[in-house]
This record gives structure tokens, C-alpha cells and sequence, in this order.
């Protein structure tokens, strides 16, 4: 059997990635009924039926689930192995979009993009804050940041160094005031909570787990918020317990301005991670940014 061109799987991957011959072909930029005669060729030549095909929708069949599953880390694999020359190139340029919720956001600045701009001054990153799950590639993104569990299936992420824990936090004056909180149920009969609604527009409950019982609570209260910064912000000031990313109440843990509340009932922490389609060939300033976020994994004791 002859071998099928790189093109011919690379696009394959972006059909059976994207369930879409019209999205696989923006990306590639081609035409969709080219791209279909290619994935006939490609089957016929192979032998087998890749590609579930209806005038409404394309999906992989047994056989091209396999060969998915064996090509996304193999093309993954080729462009880490050309872009290990690029050093011999000269300075690594261009520009990477990422898509990243704010506190995340955050983060990048504080952590990654220091380490960018002294290695890869030349290299453009790009973040667009955003809440939703969206689709990155369709959006037009090199890559996203969300939670590991988040990350979709078909996506290649790169987990950062710190992970991300939630706590529940209050002001030393409104503990002062109404106590601490001995459980989860405590929050709903005694205490004022600082709401969280989520992009979705729902509000989000609080999620808590202990010695392997979980178990999740409406957060009542006067104040409902979409940002963490400013659920951190309303805690201290005093208007009730918050439920917020460790990473956003950190400075005011560390100088006083607020104290955790239900410890021994917070999750377990989470990883987060830089993710990016792997049915593509990686940019250099992607690949150097991903560098950059596996220096520091590498660098945490």
C-alpha cells in the first residue's frame, strides 16, 4: 500500500477532530470539496473507511478513531522535532494568541510572561480574557488555558507549575462577628455568602468534599459577583464569606485582610493547563511559549 502524503493525514486529523469538512477546511485553508475528494483518496488508497459521512455531519468510524489516536501525538512529536532546530535559525518571532479566563490571566503575567519577554523579546503574546469554554481553534486562538479536567479530549495541554486549590475566606471582622463556619451547612443558616455567577449566567454552588464525602451548597446571600477579584474585594470589606481560587485571595491571606474558613471541607487541588490543537503543526512562538510554562513546571520543588 502506498504511504499517504503528510498532507493527506494532517488533514484528516482536522476532519475527524473538527466533525466539520467546511471548519477543517478554514483551517487549512482549502476548499471543503477538496478536502472531501482528499479523505476519499485517502480511504481508497488505505483501503478502509475512515470517515462516517451524512449531508449534515462527518465523524470518524472505528478504524479512523484508531489511526486519530495514533497520528495526534505523532504529528505532535514531528513539529517538537522541526522546531528543535529553530535555534539554529536566529530569533524565534511572531505572535501567539492565547485565550485564558482572568485569573489565569493573572498569572501569565505575573509568572510567564516575565520569562517571555527576556528570552523571546521578539515574540508577541497576545491574551484574550474570556470565561466560556470556547472552541480555540475556531475563535482563532493558538491556545488556550483552562483546568486539566476542562481541557477537551482532543487538545494536547501542557500542565503549569501551580495548581489551582479553592478556599472559602472571610474578613477576621466578619468572623468576628458571625463565627466561623463549622460545616458546609452552616454557610446556608448562618452566614452571609458572596455569590458567584458563572459566564453561563447561572449561579455557581459551592462544591465541597471531605474524607471522600462531596457535597454541594446554594451560596444565599446579598451579593452576587462575576469576578474574583471582586468576591475577594467584597471579603474584605466585610460582606460575607467568598469561595474564590487560592490564587486570588493569596495576598490578602498573607497580610491578614483575610482568614480560610471549612478547611477540612475544601477539594482537593486542581491542575491547570496551557492546551492547543494537535493535528497542527505547533508555531514557533507557541512552541516557545509552551517551552517557557515546562521550564518553570521543571524549576517547582
Amino acid at each position: 500500500m502506498p504511504r499517504p502524503s503528510l498532507n493527506d493525514l494532517t488533514a484528516f486529523v482536522a476532519v475527524a477532530t473538527h466533525r466539520s469538512f467546511r471548519r477543517a477546511a478554514d483551517e487549512i485553508g482549502t476548499a471543503p470539496s477538496t478536502l472531501s475528494h482528499a479523505m476519499r483518496a485517502l480511504e481508497e488508497r488505505m483501503g478502509v473507511r475512515l470517515l462516517n459521512r451524512t449531508t449534515r455531519s462527518v465523524s470518524p468510524t472505528e478504524a479512523g478513531f484508531q489511526l486519530l489516536d495514533r497520528l495526534q501525538p505523532a504529528l505532535a512529536s514531528l513539529d517538537e522535532a522541526l522546531d528543535s532546530v529553530a535555534g539554529f535559525r536566529g530569533n524565534v518571532a511572531g505572535t501567539v494568541r492565547i485565550n485564558a479566563p482572568r485569573l489565569v490571566a493573572g498569572l501569565l503575567v505575573r509568572g510567564v510572561l516575565p520569562q517571555m519577554a527576556e528570552r523571546h523579546p521578539d515574540v508577541t503574546v497576545d491574551i484574550v480574557v474570556e470565561g466560556r469554554l470556547i472552541d480555540i481553534v475556531s475563535s482563532g486562538f493558538d491556545a488556550g488555558v483552562r483546568l486539566l479536567g476542562s481541557v477537551p479530549k482532543d487538545m494536547i495541554a501542557v500542565p503549569f507549575a501551580r495548581r489551582l486549590r479553592f478556599i472559602c475566606v472571610a474578613s477576621p471582622a466578619y468572623l468576628d462577628r458571625f463565627g466561623d463556619p463549622g460545616t458546609p451547612e452552616e454557610l446556608q443558616r448562618h452566614h452571609h455568602c458572596i455569590g458567584h455567577r458563572m459566564p453561563s449566567g447561572k449561579l455557581y454552588r459551592w462544591e465541597f468534599e471531605r474524607a471522600g464525602q462531596e457535597l454541594s451548597v446554594e451560596a444565599n446571600g446579598p451579593i452576587v459577583l462575576d469576578d474574583e477579584e471582586l468576591m475577594v474585594e467584597a471579603a474584605i470589606g466585610d460582606l460575607g464569606v467568598a469561595y474564590v481560587a487560592d490564587w486570588a485571595a493569596e495576598a490578602a491571606l498573607s497580610d491578614g485582610r483575610l482568614r480560610k474558613v471549612l478547611t477540612a471541607w475544601m477539594p482537593a487541588a486542581e491542575e491547570v493547563a496551557v492546551y492547543y490543537p494537535g493535528h497542527r503543526a505547533v508555531p514557533p512562538a507557541l512552541r516557545a511559549f509552551l517551552d517557557v510554562v515546562k521550564d518553570l513546571r521543571n524549576k517547582e520543588p
